[in-house]
């Protein structure tokens, strides 16, 4: 595939000509780093990758998820097929051993072997490992990864903007083992989480969470939060961002028995998928460094996000730098990104449902 390059100041985009162009050069990096389209995928959301060069991508709308692979090593996956079809908000993806496994609101199925399957099976239905979920679709799309301990975890938001549920699972992030089948509540009081990873040094568990809507345009901050002790409460709906009673739900109880956010994020930012990064090909980036993707505000008066954030988990107090601007111009956004993965080769890979894009950022100089 031909390759368009733009050199714009300190920013190199390069563009595959065959698709429909998006506006990289208005996309701003640090010096020395390029941001092109890896592939063009109708609302692309969660990422995994698999063996053999996969990758798998999950969908909020289209109901499909995707296998892709870059079989020329040129840096763009230009072989893309539809894995499965005609489910219900497949957004989580995570490969595991060999299988895939993916969520669609109330179930969570399996693809065994998914790197071997032929491309003339496809699509595939999957294996059904559970249906033992709410099948409530507002905040219902999961996010999906295998924990240090080879067990699955899942997202579970709250079925509203702020409420108090009879399904204790609501407004959680949760456990799944798939060898029993039991499922437990790791994290309370989550209103959505809709990314989460583990540190590579001390294994622990870090996690986005967005605040509710409806306290204006600066309340509550959506948070980065830390799991320090299973079973803790972080607040919702009763209080947001550790120290801001809600004044709906609010019941009086001690601030500090709500775990209190490791950063605030700022409101309506809409913080999702998250990764500490895991290669070597960014010479300025260590393995402590976490990068959030902010899907960007749907009803604040002026607009925020829409950009993708890193956080130096060594430095105290945290502090979050913007890495990549430019998808908001004004009060009108081209893209939102969504996921952040680190790839093989140590680039980073992100997804951008708005646009229907996979970017790679790679360091050029």
């Amino acid at each position: 595939m031909r390759i368009l390059t733009l050199i714009t100041g300190s920013l190199l985009c390069l563009l595959p000509i065959s698709a429909k162009a998006l506006p990289l050069e208005q996309l701003q990096l640090p010096d020395g780093y390029s941001i092109s389209v890896a592939a063009r995928i109708d609302n692309a959301r969660q990422m995994t990758l698999g063996a053999e060069g996969w990758l798998y991508v999950g969908s909020r709308r289209e109901g499909k998820v995707y296998r892709l692979r870059d079989q020329d090593n040129d840096g763009i996956y230009e072989q893309q097929e539809t894995l499965m079809r005609r489910l219900k908000m497949p957004t989580g993806v995570a490969w595991h051993n060999g299988d895939l496994y993916v969520a669609a609101v109330n179930r969570i199925l399996r693809v065994a072997g998914v790197d071997q399957l032929q491309s003339e099976s496809l699509p595939i239905r999957g294996q059904l490992i559970t249906d033992d979920l709410p099948d409530a679709t507002h905040h219902g799309w999961k996010y999906l990864r295998f924990g240090p301990d080879g067990q699955l975890y899942f997202n579970l938001g709250a079925p509203c903007n702020t409420c108090l549920s009879d399904d204790p699972r609501f407004a959680s992030l949760m456990r799944l083992n798939l060898k029993t089948l039991q499922q437990e509540v790791i994290a309370e009081g989550v209103r959505n989480s809709v990314g989460f990873t583990w540190h590579p040094q001390d294994q622990s568990l870090w996690f986005t969470d967005n605040g509710r809507d409806h306290l204006g345009d600066d309340l509550p901050a959506d948070e980065l939060n830390r799991l320090t002790d299973t079973g803790g409460h972080y607040g919702y709906p009763f209080v947001h961002g550790g120290d801001l009673p809600d004044p709906d739900f609010y019941e009086g109880q001690p601030l500090a028995q709500f775990i209190k956010p490791e950063l605030k994020l700022g409101a309506h930012v809409a913080p999702l998928g998250l990764t500490f990064y895991e290669g070597q090909q960014l010479p300025d980036i260590d393995h402590n460094d976490l990068f959030i993707a902010e899907h960007g505000s749907w009803n604040r008066s002026s607009k925020v996000g829409y950009r993708v954030i890193r956080v130096d988990t060594d430095s105290r107090p945290l502090q979050a730098k913007p890495f990549i601007t430019g998808w908001l111009q004004g009060e009108s956004a081209w893209g939102r990104p969504v996921d952040v993965i680190t790839d093989r080769d140590g680039s980073l890979l992100i997804s951008d449902d708005k646009a229907g894009a996979i970017y790679r950022v790679r360091y050029v100089h």
